[in-house]
């Protein structure tokens, strides 16, 4: 029985910060309503009127670039689909923030490309060129790195949908444009609405690319709460309503699509027959599948490895202290968060009740929340266990925080991992002797090192990359590859922010290249 509940409390134990959010909702102060009703009455309508616009453009660019890549990859044949198929997902390996500090610095007033324009066309200032500090320069920063959510989903219910029914609409006399506006697309309506749902929640708890962009959003004024006002209790409930809308928004979507079937019939799955594009169709579908991948990836890469290049900023001492900080992190997390995730997703499995399974769901819910939310979670929790002494001295609180907000994508990787092993195996092992001890070890181990191995490197890379949980509760004089990148781009010091920031870019490639084999095995 013991053992039973262990890995229960441990999930319960994750999951405080979470539980203590919404208990910080169920508990209002009078201070709390004055600081909520003076944003109300003054800055507030203002960023939820900017964080809608944000919203709607970021929604419609990532489903138009994810959608339309995703059809021609999954039923196109034209010059450089191979290479396509698995680079149209790198943008996944580049930080928002980044990202945001690359364009911002290669299209502002001073970059090159206005400098060449000017001179060009012997002006002084490019009156009609856009501003790329602006809601839209952020709207196409965000729509460019998050675009592969969306393309990802789409593309796998492209392949998965039933043959038949593009081979229908060809009988019929359907092109692919036609069999992709009355067929496929409204087949893949959850995929497209479930890639642009993760693409809102990452978008709307920016924090980095914001701030550098100095585009004032809800999370904006939750920053404002907590630290310009001092009170952790208004900035969450802030938070709390700004995901409250998102949910809101999928339930809706949801119930909208209850009635409707999705599901394609058919016994068996086989290929798409593509089909085969040439000269000026070929053109535009290479050019289409191309410019997201360039604007997304390789022209941010370009512009941090020219500043890095030639600043003359060397790898100095201070360089691999950042270096050093990071690594150690995101490694300690990570192996944490594979075993706690083996362990979690194999008492789920042996457990005859659903108690099991629910706690991890719970534990779950961390990765939608973000980062700065989280930490006012965990504020919130050591607050309230007299604990507020840990943070000056102890990374423990951040890889605390790093598994509540990450363990998510290693449980999920495990869960699947474990689902392709069948229970039949178990039971031929339990009845020759096995125990659960030697049934996980003997046989689930050794079949999961693939899996373990993912869901490692993905808790690693997310460690990496994660900016406001660690900005706010890391210890004093302790700063990450993430955090240093920011306060240098803040400074305007964009040079020596170059190399920190392309490692960060190399770390993403990591699960990147993992995906992009699973991706041409399955094609």
């Amino acid at each position: 029985m013991r053992l039973r509940l262990t890995p229960i409390l441990l999930s319960l134990i994750l999951a405080l910060p979470i539980l203590g959010i919404f208990a910080a909702l169920l508990n209002p102060q009078a201070a709390s309503g004055d600081v909520l009703t003076h944003l109300v009455t003054t800055v507030l309508p203002g960023y939820a009127w900017t964080t809608l616009l944000m919203a709607i453009g970021v929604a419609w660019g990532v489903a138009s670039m994810g959608i339309i890549t995703a059809w021609l990859v999954a039923t196109c044949d034209f010059p450089g689909k191979r290479i396509y198929e698995w680079a149209l997902i790198l943008p996944l390996a580049m930080p928002t923030y980044v990202m945001a500090y690359a364009y911002t610095d290669f299209f502002q007033f001073s970059g090159p490309i206005q400098t060449f324009l000017r001179d060009l066309l012997g002006v002084s200032k490019l009156e009609w060129f856009p501003e790329p500090r602006s809601v839209w320069g952020a709207v196409c920063v965000l729509s460019l790195a998050l675009y592969p959510y969306v393309y990802l989903l789409c593309r796998t219910a492209f392949l998965e949908r039933s043959p038949r029914l593009i081979d229908a609409a060809r009988t019929l006399g359907a092109g692919p444009w036609s069999a992709f506006w009355q067929v496929a697309l409204p087949m893949a309506r959850p995929a497209t609405m479930a890639g642009v749902a993760l693409a809102l929640m990452e978008a709307v708890a920016d924090y980095g690319a914001m701030s550098y962009f100095g585009v004032q959003t809800m999370t904006t004024g939750i920053y404002r709460a907590w630290l310009g006002m001092g009170d952790r209790i208004a900035a969450v409930q802030l938070s709390a309503a700004l995901l409250g809308v998102i949910f809101l928004l999928l339930m809706l979507e949801h119930a909208s699509r209850r009635q409707m079937r999705f599901a394609a019939s058919g016994q068996r799955f086989r290929q798409i027959k593509p089909w085969r594009l040439q000269g000026k169709k070929a053109f535009w579908a290479s050019l289409s599948c191309a410019l997201p991948m360039i604007f997304g990836f390789i022209l941010p890469v370009i512009i941090m490895a020219y500043l890095a290049l030639t600043s003359g900023e060397a790898l100095n001492e201070r360089y691999w202290t950042w270096l050093t900080n990071t690594l150690t992190l995101s490694t300690v997390t990570a192996i944490c968060a594979v075993i706690i995730a083996v362990w979690l997703a194999y008492s789920a499995r042996m457990a005859k009740g659903g108690l099991q399974l629910l706690a991890n769901r719970m534990v779950s819910l961390g990765y939608a929340v973000p980062g700065a939310v989280l930490a006012v979670g965990v504020l919130i929790l050591l607050a309230q266990l007299d604990l507020a002494w840990l943070l000056s001295g102890s990374v423990l609180i951040l890889v605390y925080a790093y598994l509540t907000r990450f363990l998510s994508s290693g449980l999920q990787t495990v869960e699947a991992g474990l689902s392709k092993i069948t229970p039949s195996m178990d039971a031929s092992a339990m009845s020759l002797g096995s125990g659960k001890w030697e049934l996980l070890t003997k046989i689930h181990l050794p079949l999961l090192r693939r899996s373990l191995l993912t869901a490692g490197l993905l808790v690693f890379v997310d460690v990496m990359k994660e900016l406001p949980a660690t900005l706010v509760l890391r210890p004093f004089n302790f700063d990450t590859l993430a955090v240093i990148t920011y306060q240098l781009a803040a400074d305007e010091r964009l040079a020596e922010a170059a190399w920190p920031a392309l490692t960060i870019v190399l770390a993403g490639l990591l699960p990147v290249i993992i995906l992009s084999r699973a991706m041409s095995r399955d094609s």
